[in-house]
């Protein structure tokens, strides 16, 4: 990966994002602000599908899907996310709320068989072992259940080195040394050593197949949502370079 790499790859991106500005934003994205994230990346359907039902939203940051999955009508929603600080603001979030009673935030959740339905958004690219995460989500799920999941953008999207992309493909054409060694370099930021250690595991979407059709679960259903932009590019031998995001429903195989 990447071509421009050493204390060179370094200068050049000190010189191109001084400040770091650049790649995908953080926090909420403006196409999320003033829309569902949960009915935009997986449809309307969702509300049916958690209605009345006990919810683990994977991945749950601050915790606005947990308090809208309730506000819809979840029965219980258990949020798990690993950051103390964005659970603390998950919690004070579900309080003002008014839905505190009906939601659960955890670093993690060990009961077996305890969710009917496991939501996941724009985490999957993240997890330090995604392969693992898909046997616990596996074990989590009650009979009957599934896990609706969606993330992006994948690896080999423009933007899919997130933060390390200060212009399109930027992440293929500098070394993971130059990137996390002029990451680390900005104000505020602690040293990483690896993209896996800032929090990117480099997910394309054949992996992401490879590593469910290794899993216990199975696709119920799969769809590449291609870059709207260029969607009559979406083809098979381009869809890497053209997901926007993958989206799918994830069911037990022996279901």
């Amino acid at each position: 990966m990447g071509v421009i790499g050493g204390e060179y790859g370094v200068r050049i991106l000190q010189r191109l994002s001084p400040d770091g500005s650049g790649g995908l934003p953080d926090g909420v994205p403006p196409a999320y602000r003033q829309t569902s994230k949960l009915e935009q990346l997986l449809g309307a359907r969702v509300w049916d599908e958690i209605r009345g039902r006990i919810v683990v939203d994977f991945g749950c940051g601050e915790g606005r899907e947990v308090v809208e999955l309730v506000e819809h009508g979840a029965k219980h929603v258990i949020g798990i996310e690993t950051r103390p600080l964005w659970l603390d603001r998950a919690a004070a979030l579900a309080t003002t709320r008014g839905v505190a009673p009906r939601c659960t935030f955890v670093r993690r959740w060990t009961r077996a068989g305890s969710a009917d339905v496991i939501v996941s958004l724009d985490s999957f690219e993240h997890f330090d072992d995604p392969a693992e995460i898909l046997h616990v989500m596996h074990a989590m799920l009650r009979p009957g259940g599934c896990v609706l999941c969606a993330f992006g953008p994948t690896w080999y999207h423009p933007y899919g080195g997130h933060l390390f992309s200060v212009f399109p493909w930027a992440h293929c054409v500098f070394s993971e040394y130059a990137m996390v060694t002029w990451r680390s370099q900005l104000p505020g930021k602690l040293p990483t050593r690896s993209l896996r250690e800032a929090g990117l595991n480099k997910m394309t979407v054949r992996r992401f197949r490879k590593l469910v059709e290794r899993s216990p679960l199975t696709f119920a259903s799969f769809e590449a949502v291609p870059i709207r932009r260029i969607e009559w590019l979406a083809r098979l031998p381009l869809r890497e370079v053209t997901t926007s995001v993958v989206r799918c429903r994830l069911v037990p195989r022996s279901a």
